[in-house]
């Protein structure tokens, strides 16, 4: 008798799930939009109706697929990590839940800096600057800006923790997506009580921490109903989408990295200890159990392209971009883009810094604009990749997900500027699949994470370099401008 793992992924633009078989083949994948309300710096959504759209694409998915529905033996989830949400005594949200992308706690992130050493930060939480995505600030946002809603505060949960409320009952967090919290002990396993205590938070208000890929519990019977689910489902705890996607690429042991161009650029490579480092490169817990990942994160990912896309180009898509680019790869592009429209994480954490064009002329177009775009988001991934190496992690493919790795010629310019092969999955839905392993593992249909990689996981296409000579001088330059305009970004 066939069985079923469904995958959800909490993701920011769309929220995804998936229905795969015992042999973690895609039978059907249905997305939906998130909607947000923004004002100025500040990002919301509504935790309600992000439920109401996560079963209405569960619903979908069943209706779609024609299967029995009582077959499907897990749900395994995936997603984002930092979106805070706030429960009342009756465990029902007190507030709009706040959305990573929410920029609102700048000053917090300074009362933070001026209370905590930032070294010794780095050293307990993996994360080596306080940033606004980090929930903590916003928990101090709240305290201080919303004094009635800290007040009633019962619980502080964070999105996945929130769907597997919804889905079990239960409020339990896995470690991957604390890892982005700031108030993750990453050596220790558990919650930093200087940090929470300084804010006025006990660790009763959080949930319990649990591993990541570890069965939570059974599906309420309620939600059983409704889904036509059998009493016996259970719900995998999953892990955050960049680790998934990592198991889902075959990024399971230490040489190989990956890199996603997604809204965010985040590249990762596993390590088998703790590595704090001199470059500041953010060190998390891994999907796989006492593992960790390196892995710089980049918010001014392909959210830099978007921008451009939308604001230059907005009646074409991005094929359009991909084909009018190509045309122009044979000669170097003079035009030179710092992707620091939020300002940078890794390496240089300066939320000062700003996107920025320089060498253009009257003879300059709009598609070599959007080509500077392209590489200088690759010139990010290469200067991340050259820190890693320069700590001894040996590099010799980069396996490339996320939207960015659909085009072809974004590819190969990745392969020319950093001098690597570029290797693409031949499954594209990569975190859905590290969560169907998760959930396939820990159901017995696989016996390890490795099997399981060994038996699915496969590489379509490789881009080697062919065209070096094109970014050796504007790389060069990249890292000339940036650091000649660090000054003018910091002036008032």
């Amino acid at each position: 008798m066939e069985k079923y793992i469904i995958t959800i992924d909490l993701g920011t633009t769309n929220i995804k799930v998936g229905l795969y078989n015992s042999q973690l083949q895609e039978l059907y994948m249905s997305s939906l939009t998130v909607q947000y309300v923004t004002k100025d710096n500040y990002v919301e959504f509504d935790p309600e109706e992000y439920w109401a759209v996560c079963l209405r694409c569960f619903e979908n998915v069943i209706d779609a697929a024609c299967i029995d529905s009582k077959r499907i033996i897990t749900i395994s989830l995936t997603g984002q990590a930092e979106s805070l949400i706030v429960l009342d005594t009756n465990l029902t949200p007190l507030r709009n839940g706040i959305s990573w992308m929410d920029s609102r706690s700048v000053q917090e992130c300074e009362i933070l800096k001026g209370t905590f050493d930032i070294r010794k930060g780095y050293h307990i939480t993996g994360q080596a600057d306080i940033i606004p995505t980090w929930p903590i600030t916003k928990m101090l946002w709240i305290k201080r800006n919303e004094k009635n809603v800290f007040k009633k505060a019962y619980r502080y949960l964070l999105l996945k923790d929130f769907i597997i409320f919804r889905l079990t009952g239960r409020l339990v967090a896995e470690y991957t997506v604390y890892n982005f919290s700031y108030y993750l002990d990453v050596r220790l396993k558990q919650y930093w009580t200087d940090i929470l205590d300084f804010i006025g938070i006990k660790t009763g208000q959080l949930p319990e921490l649990i591993e990541p890929g570890e069965t939570v519990s059974i599906v309420k019977e309620d939600i059983a109903r409704r889904l036509s689910l059998s009493s016996d489902v259970t719900v995998n705890s999953g892990a955050l989408d960049h680790f998934a996607g990592m198991i889902g690429t075959g990024n399971i042991k230490e040489g190989i990295v990956s890199e996603t161009t997604g809204t965010v650029l985040a590249i990762a490579t596993m390590v088998q200890q703790l590595k704090i480092n001199e470059y500041n490169i953010p060190c998390q817990y891994n999907a796989i159990k006492n593992t960790y990942v390196l892995m710089p994160v980049c918010e001014s990912g392909g959210v830099s392209l978007e921008w451009f896309k939308n604001n230059f180009f907005s009646d074409k898509d991005f094929n359009y971009l991909n084909e009018e680019i190509a045309k122009t790869m044979q000669v170097k592009n003079e035009v030179i883009f710092l992707p620091y429209l939020t300002g940078t994480n890794s390496p240089e954490f300066d939320v000062k810094a700003r996107g920025v064009f320089y060498g253009l002329t009257i003879n300059h177009t709009k598609i070599d604009m959007a080509r500077a775009v392209m590489e200088g988001v690759t010139f990010l991934l290469k200067k991340n990749i050259s820190l890693l190496e320069n700590m001894n992690i040996k590099i010799d493919n980069l396996i490339s997900l996320g939207g960015g790795a659909k085009s072809v010629v974004w590819n190969q310019m990745k392969a020319d500027a950093t001098e690597k092969n570029i290797c693409i999955p031949e499954y594209e839905e990569a975190t859905s699949l590290g969560a169907a392993i998760l959930g396939a593992v820990a159901n017995g249909l696989v016996g390890s994470i490795q099997e399981a990689v060994g038996k699915w996981v496969k590489m379509k296409q490789v881009y080697t370099p062919k065209n070096q000579v094109l970014y050796t001088e504007s790389y060069n330059k990249f890292i000339d401008i940036y650091e000649r305009l660090t000054p003018v970004f910091h002036t008032a």
